[in-house]
Order: C-alpha cells, then sequence, then structure tokens
C-alpha cells in the first residue's frame, strides 16, 4: 500500500481572498506532494506500508525521523484542507459549540486562546484544536508533529489545525504571522470540524 496526494476539495483561488491561490497551489502540490513521495519512500518494502497513517502516528517513536516528518506532514495537510471551505467562517453550531462553551467559557475566549497558540509556537509548526476523551483541548506542535504522535506533549485526536510554516502564508502575509491568523477564521468548515468532533466520541 503506499499514500497517494488526494485533489482538494475545492480550487486552489477557493478561499480567495483570505488565503490566495499561488499560495494554496505550491502548499499542496508542491509541499504536500514532496510529504506523501517522501513518506512513501520511506516505508517501501517494510511491514509498516500496510497500516493507516493513524496507526503509524501513534507508534512514531519507532520509527525514523523521516516518517516521522512526513507522515506528520501528510496527516496534518489532509486535515487542513478539509477543514478550510470557500465561505467559511462564522459559529459552530451544535454539539460542537455547546462543548467550546463548557470548555473555554465562550467561542470568544476559544478564538482568542487557539489563535495565541498559533501565534506564539515559535518557527514552524501547527496550532491545533484537540479531543480528549471528549474534552476539548488547545495545543501546538512543532514542525510536522501532531497530538496522534505517542511522542507529543499533549495527546488526543486533532479536529482543527492551523499550518503556521511560513510556506503556509509568506507569499501574501510575509511575516505578519498574526494578520493570516486571524483571517483563519473566515475560511474554517465548522461542519467538517463538528464531524471530526463527532466521530471522537
Amino acid at each position: 500500500m503506499s499514500f497517494t496526494l488526494d485533489n482538494l476539495p475545492y480550487s486552489y483561488d477557493a478561499l480567495e481572498p483570505y488565503i490566495d491561490k499561488t499560495t494554496m497551489e505550491i502548499h499542496h502540490s508542491k509541499h504536500h506532494a514532496t510529504y506523501v513521495a517522501n513518506l512513501n519512500k520511506a516505508i517501501e518494502g517494510s511491514e509498516i506500508s500496510e497500516k493507516s497513517i493513524e496507526e503509524i502516528l501513534s507508534n512514531i517513536s519507532k520509527y525514523s525521523p523521516a516518517i516521522r516528518n512526513n507522515g506528520g506532514g501528510h496527516f496534518n495537510h489532509n486535515l487542513f484542507w478539509k477543514t478550510m471551505k470557500a465561505n467559511g467562517g462564522g459559529l459552530p453550531s451544535g454539539e460542537l459549540l455547546e462543548t467550546i462553551v463548557r470548555d473555554f467559557d465562550s467561542f470568544e475566549k476559544f478564538k482568542e486562546l487557539f489563535s495565541n497558540s498559533a501565534l506564539t509556537r515559535f518557527g514552524s509548526g501547527w496550532g491545533w484544536l484537540i479531543s480528549q476523551n471528549g474534552k476539548l483541548i488547545i495545543a501546538s506542535t512543532p514542525n510536522q508533529d501532531n497530538p496522534l504522535m505517542d511522542i507529543a506533549e499533549i495527546k488526543g485526536v486533532p479536529i482543527l489545525g492551523l499550518d503556521v510554516w511560513e510556506h503556509a502564508y509568506y507569499l501574501k502575509y510575509q511575516n505578519r504571522r498574526v494578520e493570516y491568523i486571524s483571517q483563519f477564521w473566515n475560511v474554517i468548515s465548522w461542519n467538517e470540524v463538528s464531524n471530526n468532533f463527532l466521530k471522537t466520541k
């Protein structure tokens, strides 16, 4: 078995003006594609080639840095693409919103904490909203690590992730990570995030 690069569920320009077409095209067709190619190369001929990406990540301490970096990059980007959409943003609803309010006091407080976690991640990495035994927690990880990994400081199932590697925003926002993060709220697909959350229950 080998992993594949799926097409985006929308066109490269669908998230304009918040995330530009050129960034999306390079990010998906170059960066993500490289993670997939390098992951397949790293697992070729091994017994782990039959495992799901989630199984691999949950035991990542057993595997090489190449599998950790590229496996994380593949999983993280798949989640990232799917939790964005054109005309996104607004507020979540239903059980997801209720749980956000329960665990963070308000949606605005959650938004503030999530944004700050992504903003203050030093260097390259990700900001996360994760489900941990039915409770929502905010975390961040370096590089292409994620909370599924057995080496993560805070473990759980990611339901929303924000890529804060510079290649995710530098063409449009240069060094203005704070502006990129603020615009991310306009493209979130809360239906997808909600589906991710409900699957963890």
